[in-house]
């Protein structure tokens, strides 16, 4: 998010346009906890346009 400039608030328009609806708050809190899910990191890497590769084994 500091890499590209998103402000908590552009990166929850960012999740409700891809489907992710949770308000502004919520997404500060999960964040700020640092205890989230691999499904809401997901969703932030692509509502941040990021590409994130993952290996098998």
């Amino acid at each position: 998010m500091r890499q590209q400039g998103v402000t908590i608030e552009q990166l929850t328009e960012r999740l409700a346009a891809i489907g992710v609806e949770m308000s502004k708050g919520g997404v500060a809190n999960k964040i700020s906890r640092g205890g989230f899910s691999a499904a809401f990191l997901f969703q932030c890497t692509e509502a941040l346009d990021l590409d994130v590769e993952t290996s098998r084994r």
